[in-house]
């Protein structure tokens, strides 16, 4: 067993083709630690956000400060503090802060799971 102290962890900024604006990420549980699931806390200055992209694995958000934005081919919701946000295998979506508030969340997803971006 291992307690996870996100206090402890240190924000490391994110430089990434797929991020538009400022995004920073504490490693809850990387690829060394478990050998089922990779989980992150992702903080995201207000107005950035991530470009359309998709993932091997499904993704479970699970918000954790602010207001921001998840956005699909299909739909387009806001969401806050303590909701949790299921995103399936394949679906193409973006996600990140509304322009005037931070956002910050819990990334959960597959050891394995790839990252494809497809917006430009």
């Amino acid at each position: 067993m291992k307690i996870i102290r996100p206090s402890e962890i240190p924000k490391e900024v994110q430089h990434r083709p797929l991020f538009i604006g400022e995004v920073a990420m504490q490693a809850l549980i990387t690829q060394e630690m478990g050998e089922t699931f990779l989980s992150s806390l992702r903080h995201w200055a207000p107005g950035a956000r991530a470009k359309f992209h998709t993932h091997s694995s499904d993704q479970l958000l699970i918000i954790t400060e602010g207001r921001g934005m998840i956005t699909s081919e299909k739909e387009t919701a806001a969401v806050g503090i303590g909701e949790i946000v299921f995103i399936p295998v394949g679906e193409k979506h973006w996600h990140g802060a509304m322009k005037d508030s931070s956002f910050a969340y819990i990334d959960i997803r597959a050891r394995d799971s790839i990252t494809t971006q497809i917006e430009d």
